[in-house]
């Protein structure tokens, strides 16, 4: 019995690299507005060991750059408190140098609206619009449209700016790693 829940983990655990590297495509409302997205690259964020999600970015033609529209998908491994997704965001926009107490607290009031309490395994997604801002997307339906670029590239500028504090999913994301 023993040896079978041993072979069996085995198993589990040289497949789920394989699992990984399948992501789930793009809900249907955002591919219906974008339809050249194609995975441009992948990662996983863990904090402390802890597996928190799974990312995956898309873009035309799987080529991201600022210039063009892209989204960032990240399907959820626990459960989140919408509040929280908000603040942390906040606190990592604070990081790459936006200081205007004013403006972060607009930030959080768009995102406080848009990130609904997600649980393991459920999905937002993040399209990017250059000079228009941010469409969110929970479970594939639309919570906010956000018309402030500033905003979006703060926003996105969390996993793609290359000061962010998770260099390694940055560059699992811009297929690089």
């Amino acid at each position: 019995m023993r040896e079978r829940l041993c072979a069996a983990l085995i198993a589990i655990a040289l497949a789920w690299p394989a699992l990984a590297a399948n992501p789930p495509p793009l809900p249907p409302a955002v591919m219906a507005q974008q339809s050249d997205f194609a995975l441009v690259g992948e990662g996983r964020m863990r904090w402390f060991g802890l597996l928190l999600y799974d990312a995956t970015l898309w873009a035309g033609d799987g080529r991201w750059t600022w210039e063009r529209p892209f989204a960032l998908d990240l399907r959820y491994a626990r459960d989140f408190v919408g509040v929280k997704l908000a603040e942390a965001s906040v606190d990592e926009m604070k990081r790459l140098g936006h200081t205007d107490a004013a403006l972060l607290q607009k930030w959080r009031d768009y995102m406080v609206d848009a990130f609904p309490d997600v649980r393991k395994g459920e999905r937002i997604t993040g399209v990017y619009r250059p000079g228009e801002g941010v469409e969110f997307f929970h479970q594939g339906r639309s919570t906010a449209v956000v018309r402030d670029p500033a905003f979006g590239r703060a926003f996105f500028s969390i996993w793609l700016d290359p000061r962010t504090r998770e260099p390694k999913l940055r560059a699992a994301l811009l297929g690089r790693s």
